[in-house]
């Protein structure tokens, strides 16, 4: 079954036995850059200096690709030429990114639903693993290639790039020390993988989650000197 970079991401994050997520805000940036990086290896979307343009509006056929597309295209239509940031859409995305893929996992029938209440008022849903063989093929890739030293192909490449950048090295490796696997994402992250426009849309991913994780971290600072 082939699913996409954030899919991947996804179910690295969702504990398998409660469907609870771990490391829920690294994990939106970095399934909103892998949306994005999957359309530019569809060849329906370039990132140039940070900015966007939809080259080609033909569905690829994956539901959750072809409803970015549309979204992406509608978002770029409403921004005056050359203001489509990179940046700035990943911002936008995040948020509901995950969700989004969350129930194109269970449509695919690898994940379930399950609806909860905290202190019985507020709706949580959790995602416990209902079909495990996807994401144990990727984590076997991912061990092939990270710790065993095999050459990793464009895709496993894409998402341990994507996966460094967010500093998510325990999800794909939760018994491990992360100094232990972190130079090999390093290395990987840092070679010559991908088309310029691929890799570049994975740095902006990673310089627009450190501004925001950054200015977020400013103001609680200043709110806590004010208090």
């Amino acid at each position: 079954m082939q699913v996409t970079l954030a899919e991947e991401l996804v179910l690295l994050s969702l504990d398998d036995r409660t469907g609870a997520p771990k490391e829920g805000v690294g994990t939106a940036w970095a399934a909103a850059g892998g949306l994005l990086a999957e359309l530019v290896l569809a060849g329906r979307v370039e990132v140039a200096d940070g900015r966007l343009g939809v080259v080609d509006r033909t569905p690829t056929g994956d539901p959750l690709l072809d409803g970015r597309l549309e979204r992406l295209d509608e978002w770029i239509a409403g921004k005056r030429p050359g203001r489509a940031k990179a940046g700035d859409w990943l911002t936008k995305d995040r948020a509901t990114v995950v969700r989004d893929t969350e129930l194109r996992l269970c449509e695919r029938g690898l994940v379930t639903e399950e609806r909860h209440r905290v202190l019985g008022i507020f709706p949580v849903r959790h995602y416990p693993e209902a079909d495990g063989s996807v994401e144990r093929a990727l984590r076997e890739r991912l061990t092939a290639v990270v710790l065993d030293g095999d050459e990793p192909e464009l895709r496993t490449a894409a998402l341990i790039a994507l996966l460094h950048s967010a500093k998510l090295h325990r999800l794909a490796f939760p018994d491990l020390p992360r100094k232990q696997v972190q130079p090999r994402f390093a290395e990987i992250a840092a070679g010559d993988w991908a088309g310029e426009s691929v890799g570049e849309a994975i740095r902006n991913m990673q310089a627009t989650m450190a501004a925001v994780i950054a200015a977020t971290t400013a103001a609680t600072t200043v709110a806590a000197t004010v208090s």
